[in-house]
């Protein structure tokens, strides 16, 4: 499977959603980006003391998941509770029934919060010593 041809079907550990899915986790991206450059931009104008940058991190942060997740036509909130959806109608999920491929849906689950927490971190720090 290639990132830029969307999998209809259910592969463990690799693919959980479909289109509609893949479209509601960009828009969350997006949303993500948007607000943490205008919360950048607030705190700036604002002459906030430095600290407050880091809280760039939550924005910077679901920027990141929404678009790591529609990047890897996988939702983490799925993956940790055992469920996928190929359905046009949003949320409509089916159950993984296997423990196996519930644990490789796990474990990639985690791989993206954790790109995704890197990520916003490093945003925060680069944010916090920007010379604004």
């Amino acid at each position: 499977m290639t990132n830029d041809n969307v999998e209809d079907k259910y592969i463990p550990g690799v693919c959980n959603i479909g289109k509609s899915e893949i479209k509601i986790r960009k828009q969350a991206g997006w949303s993500g980006l948007i607000i943490t450059v205008i919360l950048l931009g607030l705190l700036v104008y604002f002459d906030m003391p430095r600290p407050w940058r880091l809280v760039i991190f939550i924005p910077a942060m679901i920027m990141a998941i929404g678009f790591f997740q529609a990047r890897m036509h996988f939702c983490a909130y799925f993956g940790m509770h055992g469920v996928f959806n190929f359905s046009p109608d949003i949320g409509k999920t089916d159950t993984v029934e296997q423990a196996e491929f519930r644990a490789m849906d796990r474990q990639k689950a985690w791989q993206i919060i954790t790109y995704s927490a890197i990520t916003g971190a490093v945003i925060a720090i680069i944010s916090y010593y920007l010379p604004l």
